[in-house]
């Protein structure tokens, strides 16, 4: 499969999103730094950047992706979505991340959207859920920008073993909004 090209109009930068390959660890490295990692856990061992990677590369349902500025392919970061059993119903889980020079300058909320498309057109589950920390300003802020509504709190294990306090977003993604 090709990239998948942002479908909203806005001005600005554009970002598409290359489907993501073995050869991506660099970027799990890059993504992998404390700062990058503060509502997430902390930083990854080596061994299990490497398991993503492999995870990422060979998902069974859903898609990871390499997020690029479509003029000139440079790799902004990283989005795509997953299932996951949420409240008793599958649905896709979706999360990203923005390379520390490129944040700031929208491109999240525009793989965001972009990213709900592609969740849209795989036409597997009706919802597609973000759960970032209540505490994680920027990426409440993606997912408002990126058209999902605000379903409440609930506590998320992630990484496993650590619950942490996550703002539910959720898209309707059978609606064309």
């Amino acid at each position: 499969m090709d990239g998948v090209d942002e479908r909203v109009g806005e001005a600005g930068e554009r970002v598409c999103l290359v489907p993501w390959a073995e050869t991506d660890l660099w970027l799990l490295h890059r993504t992998n730094s404390p700062e990058m990692t503060a509502h997430l856990g902390g930083p990854e061992t080596e061994e299990r950047l490497a398991a993503r990677n492999r995870r990422y590369a060979g998902l069974a349902s859903g898609r990871m992706y390499r997020v690029t500025l479509s003029d000139g392919g440079e790799t902004v970061g990283s989005i795509g979505y997953w299932q996951r059993t949420w409240q008793g119903a599958e649905v896709w889980e979706t999360g990203w991340a923005v390379l520390p020079e490129f944040q700031g300058r929208g491109l999240a909320v525009r793989a965001a959207r972009t990213v709900r498309e592609a969740a849209r057109a795989d036409g597997t589950h009706r919802y597609l859920h973000a759960f970032p920390s209540v505490d994680h300003a920027a990426s409440n802020a993606v997912c408002r920008g990126a058209g999902f509504t605000l379903l409440g709190q609930a506590d998320f294990e992630y990484p496993k073993g650590r619950w942490i306090r996550s703002n539910d977003w959720r898209v309707d993604l059978e609606k064309g909004d």
